[in-house]
């Protein structure tokens, strides 16, 4: 095994134990010794690979926003068609959340209640030449799927994204809903299919 494999190996193991603490006690409550606590390492070892807590903050968050868009690009990868990629995208993105609840909660206390270096929460900060992948990824399906003529010319590719999102991320928000992930999946495909096709 090399140094570097091995201090990435270290890093991930750091990361991990970064999201179990954010989602037991929060951004606020979080401390690098919680953290070294619940990796079973020293404190030390976690500023050998981290400068300081906003360092450990944005590889979470990197790490976090990594592994949704990778198990979800997988899925749609798959799909043969713009519409069977639409439907994949939505059904992977809400199974994505259904089986990584650890990581939303992680991810929402960063994004909403961290602090970059300036004070300033993620979710206010300007995204300088950082488009959101994911988002980008459900454009060129929106608009792939309205060259191809799979999809109607009559909706902007850019609202319906942010319906699409919205309505994803509004689940997120309501883990403990009494509706089922599946219905909730089938329904708003159904909804979508309505205004696109």
């Amino acid at each position: 095994m090399t140094d570097s494999f091995i201090a990435e190996a270290r890093r991930e193991q750091i990361i991990l134990a970064c999201i179990d603490t954010l989602e037991e006690v929060g951004y606020n409550n979080l401390s690098l010794t919680k953290v070294a606590k619940k990796a079973k390492i020293s404190t030390g070892l976690i500023s050998y690979h981290f400068n300081d807590k906003h360092d450990l903050m944005n590889h979470t968050l990197q790490f976090l926003v990594a592994k949704q868009h990778d198990f979800i690009s997988s899925k749609v990868t798959l799909a043969q068609s713009a519409a069977k990629q639409l439907e994949t995208f939505i059904e992977a993105h809400l199974a994505y959340q259904e089986t990584h609840h650890k990581h939303n909660i992680a991810l929402i206390e960063i994004v909403f209640t961290a602090r970059n270096e300036e004070g300033m929460a993620y979710y206010r900060m300007e995204e300088e030449n950082e488009e959101d992948a994911l988002r980008m990824m459900l454009v060129e399906i929106l608009k792939e799927g309205r060259q191809n003529g799979e999809f109607t010319q009559s909706f902007q590719t850019e609202i319906v994204a942010s319906f699409i999102l919205g309505a994803i991320e509004e689940r997120m928000l309501k883990a403990n809903s009494s509706i089922p992930m599946e219905n909730y999946s089938d329904e708003l495909i159904k909804m979508v299919k309505k205004h696109i096709v």
